[in-house]
């Protein structure tokens, strides 16, 4: 029988038993272990989120502290590792041998350094990059962290930098690295007050020094109270110059925006202005700049970078300028020198070793005085004197030929490719237009080539090359007139244009040593044709300079031209030897006579010493004919038309006339009119006098015997002269 239950009693209660089934037990006992583990695994995670926290706690702790001890330091105690820190990362030495402060106030990092220099490298010619009395500087930090200089505030007293180029243009002294030299970059500048600060900057490969002054610069919240305004003077290679200017927007400097410029240079009597915008106060690097130069003289502007280019009279251009890498270039360019216009462009470019110019230039009228410093003549002077400017004296006789010396030195400093171009030349008697130039310099040696221009419906073709490597000049010339009507080219001149239907070809060949136009020649040797083919000519009675041509051609043929004269064919040539001409020959062959010359020029002096003649073909009755002389020098030619021979011929004819009777005395002056003609073939193909031939084809033994005139140091006794004159005339006495 069983025996009765007892209640069950709640759990937990005294004094009661609690009695589980097997399955109850097991239960509880898992759940217990479930808790039990569940407590060791969120022990274990905890741990490093407690060791985590720990260390952020402490380095916030440590960075507390050293900010503490910073601030309440000021960080002084820094100065020496400071030194040694950014001196090993510059390879530079830093000094800071007065106050020194460096901490965070509160986050931005705040810099003071009193007397603190950063040295230059070895090789520059200043000890320092940078000095200051006092610089106070707050500094962004955590654009510093991701190498964004962002300056919050900047204070500086007598600050001086110094930025310079190696030789090599490599490196510089503000690019700390071994790499090739980077563009100087101010840092971003939020407020400032920049006192009493200089600027020296040095170039080599342009031969630039340039040493500037700031006025007192303040800036608050990116504002500048004015202008950033400087001042300065540097030289560039040995040409010294002084500038002033400002930047216009200074607001734009401080956040990194457009700058503009306002820039005034004054160097060799030359006036240089530059506006525009630049990307960043330093850098010039696709910039938009305008820039104007006016002066005197165009020289003297490419002077100031040693390039040697003709004189001119007073000037103006005005050009956009761009620089990219070490090309700057300008464009748009315009302006005038003297009466004469320009366009076009140029670019100079920073090569080794030596810069070099490029340019394309248009002019649409050139004034003939403004021709005149291409050969060596003052322009100023030929437009105040005339043609008297050009002519000097040398020991009492006139000098035609330019002496302006070939600046070799200037050279030496650049290459140049030149294409120039000139539409019409504005000259009363030089019928020219259409110039084209192709001028290059190449290491000293400077070709012309090819040089063509339009004159007077003909056309000339010029190469000369000067050779200026050598330490003597040398010069080659080669000039070539194609056929030109001499009615057009001597219209000014006395020749009647109507009546004149007679061609002109010509070629210079010479060769000779010397640094001016008059030494090259008077050292050349080479060859002067002047080919005349079948045409007629006719005079009217005009001065030519000092020389009638009319009363020449007239007293030639012993009658008034009251026709053209017919010409067959005609050749006047010279063979230069060392400076002298001598006739080889001078031989023209008309309808009714064959003119024919001796004699010569000297380049050395200038002087004029040959004769001309005319022999009939036919029997004349009554003849003066006898050589007519041209003397003087090139500034100042003349005609002898009264000659010794025709005074001997008077002579002769009185004499026959007192001892026999007068018609005797009329023998004197017949012409027998056995002159011979000419075979043209030689003379159109500008054979020398040994190569021509007669109409019968015999060896013409009447040219080719003229001699020139012997100069030593530009001078002849008079007997000597006397003496060559009666050789080359041909007479005598």
């Amino acid at each position: 029988m069983d025996s009765p239950r007892s209640p069950a009693a709640p759990p937990g209660s005294t004094g009661d038993f609690i009695v589980e089934t097997p399955a109850e037990a097991e239960s509880t006992h898992a759940a217990d272990a479930e808790s039990a583990e569940a407590t060791v695994e969120s022990r274990r995670l905890s741990r490093p989120w407690r060791i985590a926290r720990n260390i952020v706690l402490g380095i916030l702790g440590a960075i507390f502290l050293a900010w503490l001890i910073l601030y309440i330091t000021k960080g002084r105690f820094l100065k020496h590792p400071f030194e040694r820190t950014v001196a090993a990362m510059t390879h530079r030495q830093v000094k800071v041998p007065g106050d020194f402060q460096l901490y965070f106030d509160p986050i931005n990092i705040h810099f003071v350094a009193e007397g603190m220099t950063i040295s230059n490298p070895l090789w520059a010619s200043r000890p320092n990059l940078f000095e200051a009395k006092r610089i106070d500087t707050r500094i962004a930090t955590f654009p510093l962290i991701v190498g964004d200089r962002r300056v919050k505030g900047l204070d500086m007293l007598n600050g001086a930098v110094d930025l310079e180029w190696s030789r090599d243009g490599k490196t510089n002294t503000w690019t700390f690295s071994e790499k090739k030299g980077k563009p100087f970059e101010m840092p971003l500048i939020r407020q400032a007050t920049v006192a009493g600060t200089t600027l020296r900057y040095i170039d080599p490969r342009l031969q630039l020094t340039a040493d500037l002054a700031f006025k007192t610069i303040k800036a608050s919240d990116t504002r500048f109270e004015s202008a950033i305004q400087f001042t300065g003077k540097g030289m560039e290679r040995k040409t010294p110059f002084t500038l002033y200017g400002e930047m216009l927007a200074p607001n734009a400097t401080v956040v990194g925006g457009k700058n503009k410029l306002d820039l005034h240079i004054k160097a060799a009597r030359t006036a240089i202005d530059v506006a525009g915008t630049l990307d960043a106060p330093t850098r010039i690097d696709g910039a938009d700049l305008k820039v104007t130069a006016r002066g005197g003289n165009i020289a003297d502007l490419f002077s100031i970078i040693g390039v040697a280019v003709p004189e001119t009279r007073a000037y103006r251009l005005d050009s956009a300028l761009t620089k990219t890498g070490d090309d700057y270039r300008f464009t748009g360019l315009r302006g005038h020198f003297g009466d004469s216009d320009i366009a076009g462009k140029l670019t100079v470019r920073l090569l080794e070793p030596r810069l070099k110019i490029d340019a394309t230039l248009a002019t649409r009228t050139l004034d003939i005085i403004d021709i005149a410093p291409f050969i060596g003549y003052n322009p100023d002077a030929v437009a105040a004197q005339g043609k008297g400017a050009i002519v000097t004296k040398v020991n009492g006789a006139p000098r035609l030929l330019p002496d302006a010396q070939l600046r070799v030195d200037s050279l030496r400093n650049f290459d140049a490719d030149l294409h120039y171009t000139v539409r019409s030349v504005r000259a009363r008697n030089l019928p020219v237009s259409n110039i084209d130039l192709t001028l290059g310099l190449d290491d000293s040696l400077l070709t012309l080539s090819p040089l063509t221009f339009d004159m007077a419906r003909g056309h000339v073709s010029s190469d000369i090359k000067i050779n200026a490597r050598k330490p003597v000049v040398h010069t080659d010339y080669d000039i070539r007139l194609s056929p030109t009507p001499m009615g057009v080219l001597l219209a000014g001149y006395g020749v009647d244009e109507a009546g004149t239907t007679g061609t002109v070809k010509a070629r210079i060949q010479l060769a000779g040593d010397g640094d001016t136009v008059h030494d090259s020649l008077s050292t050349a040797n080479g060859r002067i044709a002047i080919i005349i083919p079948a045409g007629s000519f006719w005079t009217r009675n005009v001065q030519l300079s000092e020389l009638d041509i009319g009363t020449f051609v007239q007293k030639m043929f012993q009658h008034k031209l009251k026709e053209p004269v017919k010409i067959n064919c005609g050749l006047i040539a010279f063979t230069v030897r060392n400076g002298i001409g001598a006739a080889d020959p001078i031989l023209i062959d008309t309808q009714k006579n064959v003119i024919i010359g001796r004699g010569g020029f000297s380049f050395r002096n200038e002087s004029l010493d040959f004769a001309v003649r005319a022999d009939g073909k036919k029997f004349s009755l009554i003849s003066a004919q006898s050589p007519i002389g041209v003397n003087g020098y090139f500034a100042k030619p003349g005609i002898t038309v009264v000659s010794p021979q025709l005074i001997e011929r008077a002579g002769v004819g009185l004499g026959l006339s007192l001892v026999a009777t007068p018609l005797a005395g009329i023998l004197a002056f017949v012409d027998v009119g056995d002159a011979k003609g000419t075979q043209c073939g030689p003379v159109l193909a500008g054979a020398t006098a040994r190569a021509q031939r007669t109409t019968g084809g015999k060896p013409r033994d009447d040219v080719g015997h003229g001699t020139t005139a012997k100069a030593e140091n530009g001078r002849e006794s008079p007997g000597e002269r006397h003496e060559q004159r009666r050789k080359f005339l041909g007479i005598k006495l």
